[in-house]
């Protein structure tokens, strides 16, 4: 009996399962979304644009490379993770992420085992907490710094295109923006202004930085200026209007997510609702809950259970996920 639930189980867990991790490469979205982009506003064949599209394609194939086998989005890549160090501006070292790893994966095995749990289940969610509470916790900080640069970007654009309009060359500008605005506007472009006086190229050290950030609008801004050294024309009149444009941007994504805040607060109810009531029931009747640690049929039950809670909730994140 035993063995039929569990079989049953993974027989409807796992096509799921493998259906919704196994989605089309990173890659290939994003040279489908480029390819679109450009077939819309390169209707004459520009070569320049053209050349830049290559270079910046030709730029990121080290970075999606990696992106390629299933294994690499579960196990931590040593170069994906110090990119995301830096880009939540953080000094560890990668060896410090792999301690994290490990006390994270220890706590909860020596917690069940202590417990009486049995050591499949103690082996699950320990190697579950090794390997996606340190990456969450990256994943937090890097994306409240990134919010951070993106929420100033448009005011560091708006000091470029006045130190252009003065009569500033661009490396200049960028010092200055560095110097003048703090936060991760600041000590970003601080480390391009660092990279361009060692004797990197202006293209190298934007886009060393927009690879590390992996934000669509400093994307932008190195797209802007890639093409305008290549076609020519007014830098400062660009950088005006690529600002104005990230503002409206930030204005949609503010409004879209007004608009969102009641279906998310709806899927945390609905993710919170079950523990909450499975904690109140434990707590008013411990003896009614405690099969779920003891019988072997209501922990595959369980298991099965937060999987398929899981994969709601990556369906509901995704639903209300809106790209702009």
């Amino acid at each position: 009996m035993l063995t039929m639930l569990f079989l049953m189980v993974m027989a409807t867990v796992v096509p799921v399962f493998i259906f919704v991790v196994a989605r089309p490469p990173a890659q290939r979205a994003f040279a489908r979304r480029l390819s679109t982009v450009r077939g819309r506003y390169n209707v004459n064949g520009e070569p320049g644009v053209n050349e830049q599209v290559r270079k910046l394609l030709a730029s990121r194939a080290t970075v999606v490379r990696r992106e390629k086998t299933l294994l690499n989005r579960f196990l931590p890549d040593p170069a994906d993770v110090h990119r995301q160090i830096e880009a939540a501006g953080k000094k560890w070292t990668v060896q410090q992420y792999y301690m994290g790893s490990g006390v994270a994966f220890a706590v909860p095995l020596l917690l069940f085992v202590l417990l009486g749990l049995p050591l499949w289940m103690a082996m699950i969610v320990a190697t579950a907490a090794g390997l996606g509470l340190p990456r969450l916790v990256l994943n937090i900080l890097a994306k409240r710094r990134i919010a951070q640069f993106v929420t100033r970007f448009p005011d560091a654009i708006e000091l470029l295109v006045r130190g252009l309009r003065a009569g500033l060359p661009i490396a200049e500008t960028m010092g200055a923006v560095a110097s003048e605005i703090e936060g991760p506007v600041g000590s970003e472009f601080q480390a391009v202004s660092d990279r361009m006086r060692i004797g990197r190229t202006l293209e190298g050290a934007l886009q060393e930085t927009a690879d590390r950030l992996g934000t669509a609008e400093f994307q932008f801004f190195v797209i802007t200026l890639a093409i305008q050294r290549e076609t020519g024309g007014n830098l400062a009149e660009t950088l005006g209007n690529l600002a104005d444009v990230l503002r409206k941007r930030m204005q949609m994504k503010l409004k879209i997510s007004a608009m969102s805040s009641e279906s998310k607060a709806s899927a945390y109810i609905i993710g919170v609702l079950p523990f909450v009531v499975f904690g109140l029931i434990s707590f008013i009747s411990p003896t009614y809950m405690a099969g779920f640690f003891a019988d072997q049929r209501l922990m595959i039950a369980g298991m099965g259970g937060l999987i398929w809670m899981s994969i709601g909730a990556y369906i509901m994140r995704q639903m209300i996920n809106f790209e702009i």
